[in-house]
């Protein structure tokens, strides 16, 4: 078993995975955001169309699974924001470990 350090060079290049990786997430953060400003627009939007008209079954169930939709976005965006903050404190982690290894 091999209880080495791990070398600068191996770290930077871990480095360089993990904010990638963070990047990745950061995308599919945007995305999740823009998808969610539009399920909130269709919740209003049949919110709206029930208080202008009598509020048909059809309606009501529209906006439930519109509701439905935009908690599942926030809970997908909960979820890549969780991974985003791992990924950002492994960076933080090999960023010590590359401050110690520069003064070795």
């Amino acid at each position: 078993m091999n209880d080495q350090a791990p070398s600068a060079t191996e770290l930077l290049q871990r480095r360089l995975t993990l904010v990638g990786d963070v990047s990745t997430l950061n995308a599919q953060a945007l995305k999740l955001l823009q998808a969610l400003a539009g399920a909130e627009m269709e919740v209003l939007r049949l919110e709206l169309e029930i208080g202008r008209t009598a509020a048909s079954a059809q309606l009501v169930r529209d906006l439930h699974e519109a509701e439905k939709n935009a908690a599942a976005i926030r809970a997908a965006q909960t979820e890549c924001d969780d991974r985003i903050a791992d990924a950002e404190r492994e960076v933080a982690e090999l960023d010590l470990q590359l401050a110690t290894a520069r003064r070795t």
